[in-house]
């Protein structure tokens, strides 16, 4: 479980493809406190410590993460947001982030509004009553407020401090980003739809 509240940037220094899955050695700050096993939130997606050796930790993403997050299209020296899991007693800062994606979004338009930036999100429409106005995100692992929302686009903005520590300074029209949907929202969604024997929306598979 996380919160959405990015501790530091990790930089890739080195991906191995193996069969269907991808390793990658990210260096960072966070390197001499972390423990094998420990579970990691990478761009949103829950990873579990494989290895370390001094500043870099070692993951892997299978077939299923790769296919459903933006992980695929990760490269040497790209930038990732780290976050360590909640521990209980923690302040939660931003919102309940599991670290499973539900899938990814492409970045339509970026503004810098003088003070801060927003970002124009396009996400699949069969998601859309996932989402309401005001609402929680978890957008590449950081939490963020839903605004300007339709069936398929919605905005986000951010502060000069999460503009300069997370990688959203780098994110530019058609890019993919990593969208994970409010847990509680989709618990109430999923009991609304069983009451009413509707068809399920697509938003409970796990995939991180």
């Amino acid at each position: 479980m996380f919160t959405g509240i990015i501790e530091t940037l990790g930089s890739i220094r080195e991906i191995k493809t193996k069969d269907t899955n991808k390793t990658y050695w990210i260096e960072s700050s966070l390197g001499p406190e972390l423990k094998v096993d420990q579970s990691l939130s990478h761009d949103g997606v829950c990873l579990t410590v494989e290895e370390i050796k001094n500043n870099l930790h070692r993951v892997t993403a299978i077939a299923e993460t790769l296919h459903k997050t933006n992980l695929g299209t990760w490269k040497t020296g790209d930038v990732v947001n780290l976050e360590r899991c909640l521990k209980p007693g923690d302040r939660l800062d931003g919102h309940f982030v599991q670290g499973h994606v539900d899938t990814t979004g492409t970045c339509t338009g970026t503004s810098n509004m003088n003070g801060s930036w927003k970002y124009t999100i396009q996400f699949p429409e069969k998601f859309a009553g996932l989402l309401i106005e005001k609402g929680s995100i978890s957008l590449n692992g950081i939490s963020l407020t839903i605004f300007d929302l339709t069936q398929k686009e919605f905005s986000v903005a951010i502060i000069p401090y999460t503009y300069e520590h997370t990688n959203l300074k780098k994110l530019a029209k058609g890019d993919r980003v990593n969208l994970e949907f409010d847990m509680i929202g989709k618990y109430v969604n999923r009991i609304t739809l069983i009451q009413n024997k509707t068809e399920p929306v697509e938003n409970s598979r796990n995939t991180y």
